[in-house]
Order: structure tokens, then C-alpha cells, then sequence
């Protein structure tokens, strides 16, 4: 797709076709710089800046004392009345509190390295109901690739056959994480999406819960969809490959490249353990979580003493059988 370029009319900074404002200074973009699929348009929210990872999230209007539920700090700097990428569809929330607190228990009784007490002694510190800003992207591909196959054909003397092909694909949903509070590991591990099930903004409660603002402009996301599509196509073609394969390269073109902002439910906690804080996120829809947990270093003391045991035994095992 091409990019057609405006400058801002206030500080002259280049202007992406998508861009809802200037990523120079803030600037409102005019209306004819928007060329893409489902515009996004602007709200205005009562937002607060977390001093100390920089998030930034719209009033939990409902919330006595606020906290930054990324970091734990009630280091809060209110933005009053600050724009903010309104979102064109919203993921409601499937799990409840209580659930969202299940998938924490199992998932802290996982693991061999962890402290044998953590599942019972964890205390949950701080819980939150967190929509999450992301880019969801969808294109059609066109892809010329070639690879070596060990399926060489009967009589051939090298030991690798090349091949080429060409594989054409459609994605939808392709998620770019727009949190400047979550890292990209923490955005990925959360799992895909049921975009099916999103609703328009106005058809959700976005008062009453903590909203993190967009951070991360479109025009930066999509060199990441890019390459995440170029990921995807890459898988498709390797299937196109007989045997074991090597040296596989996709030429990807891109067509009718479109985003849409969508907010997607996450709980995010924070738990302890021996004074030791640590954060744990649960896909609000799914189920699917990453966390922090801490290791027993007695557990890892153990096993190194075993396997240091172990190899002992076998020197001496060849000492005595070389005799």
C-alpha cells in the first residue's frame, strides 16, 4: 500500500496516511491524510500518566485510591481532558475476578523450580481489569519462495534438490501491541484474540475500568506487522516443502495492508512472596497468562549436587571397567 505523506501544519514533521495526530508534537492530522479502511477518530479522556513506567491510562472512575496496575505506584500525574486514539472496537471481558485469580493458583503450582510453599503462601498484592491497546492488522499476500529439499528425485547424485513456488494468503487479526507499559515478550504471550467477539466502543463499560492510552502509532506498528506476516508466510511455504528443508527465503508482497485500534481485556496482578513482589497478566478472554515466579535455589542447589553425584559415579564406574 502507498503511503501518502502530509506535513504538520505546526511543527512541518512528516505525516503517515493513518496518522490520527503528528507524532512530533500532537498535533491534530487533517482529515485528508486518513486514507485507510475504518478511520480512527480521537476522544477526549480524564487520563493519568504513571510516573513511574510512563503508562498512561484513562480514570477508573469507580477507584478510591489509584495505583498504576502495571507497576504498583502511586506515583499518578493527572492529564485532564488530554485527547486520546479512540479504539473502533473493544473485547469485552470473559473472566471474572474470581477466575482470573483460579488461573493464577494453577499456574503457580507449576513448575519444578518453584518454591515447594509458593502455591499456598502467595498473596495476591494488587489486581486489576486492564484494557490493553493493540493494532490489529489484516492483508493479502503474494509469495515467491524457493528452499532446498532432501526429497531429491531417484537417481540424483547431490544430496539436496532446490524448488520454488509461489503461495498466495489472507490474514486477518494480526495483533501489534500499542502498551508502552507491557513488554513486547508479555503483549506476545498473552495470546491470540477472538477479534469476532469485539464490540463498539460505546457498547462497553470504558468508565468504570482502567484504560491504557495508544503509545505506539500505527506508523510504528507496522513495520512489526510486516514482519509478522512475513513470519506467517514463511510457515505456509515450509509446508509446501518435501522432507527435511533448508535455506527456505519468501519474497512477500503485501496487498490491501489495513488496521483498526482494538482494546483486548487483561487482568494484570501483582502477588508476594517473602517480601518479593512479582507481576502476573491473564488474557481476559482466554485464559492464557504469563508471569514472574521465583526460583528455589535449593531445588536448583539439589540437582546440580545430584548430577555432579551422578557423574562421579560414572568416572569411577570407567575407572574401574578401563582396569
Amino acid at each position: 500500500m502507498t503511503d501518502l505523506l502530509e506535513k504538520c501544519s505546526v511543527c512541518g514533521a512528516l505525516l503517515d496516511e493513518e496518522d490520527v495526530f503528528c507524532a512530533n508534537c500532537g498535533t491534530e492530522a487533517p482529515h485528508t491524510a486518513q486514507h485507510d479502511a475504518g478511520q480512527s477518530g480521537a476522544t477526549w479522556r480524564h487520563n493519568f500518566e504513571c510516573r513511574g513506567c510512563g503508562a498512561s491510562m484513562s480514570w477508573d472512575a469507580s477507584a478510591r485510591a489509584l495505583r498504576c496496575p502495571f507497576c504498583g505506584s502511586g506515583e499518578l500525574e493527572e492529564k485532564n481532558n488530554a485527547k486520546a486514539l479512540a479504539p473502533q472496537r473493544v473485547i469485552p471481558f470473559a473472566l471474572d475476578r474470581n477466575r482470573a485469580q483460579g488461573v493464577l493458583r494453577e499456574w503457580l503450582r507449576r513448575g519444578i523450580w518453584r518454591p515447594g510453599d509458593l502455591a499456598a503462601t502467595a498473596a495476591i498484592d494488587e489486581m486489576k481489569p486492564v484494557y490493553v491497546p493493540f493494532w490489529a492488522f489484516e492483508a493479502t499476500t503474494h509469495t515467491f519462495w524457493s528452499a532446498d529439499s532432501s526429497a531429491k528425485p531417484p537417481g540424483a547424485a547431490g544430496d539436496w534438490v532446490p524448488m520454488t513456488g509461489e503461495h498466495r494468503g489472507r490474514y486477518r487479526g494480526v495483533l501489534i501491541g500499542a502498551s508502552s507499559a507491557l513488554t513486547p515478550q508479555e503483549t506476545s504471550a498473552l495470546g491470540p484474540f477472538d477479534l469476532g467477539r469485539g464490540r463498539k466502543p460505546e457498547e462497553v463499560d470504558l468508565e468504570n475500568v482502567i484504560v491504557e492510552q495508544f503509545r505506539v502509532p500505527r506508523k510504528y506498528a507496522r513495520p512489526l506487522a510486516r514482519q509478522g506476516l512475513e513470519n506467517l508466510e514463511r510457515d505456509a511455504c515450509a509446508q509446501y516443502v518435501p522432507g527435511t528443508q533448508r535455506n527456505l527465503k519468501v519474497n512477500v508482497r503485501l496487498e490491501n495492508l489495513i488496521s483498526e485500534p482494538v482494546l483486548v481485556p487483561v487482568w494484570i496482578m501483582a502477588y508476594r512472596y517473602r517480601d518479593r513482589v512479582f507481576r502476573f497478566i491473564v488474557n481476559g478472554q482466554s485464559g492464557q497468562a504469563w508471569g514472574e515466579a521465583p526460583f528455589s535455589w535449593t531445588k536448583v542447589a539439589a540437582a546440580i549436587a545430584i548430577a555432579a553425584f551422578l557423574f562421579l559415579l560414572m568416572l569411577l564406574f570407567l575407572a574401574i571397567a578401563n582396569r
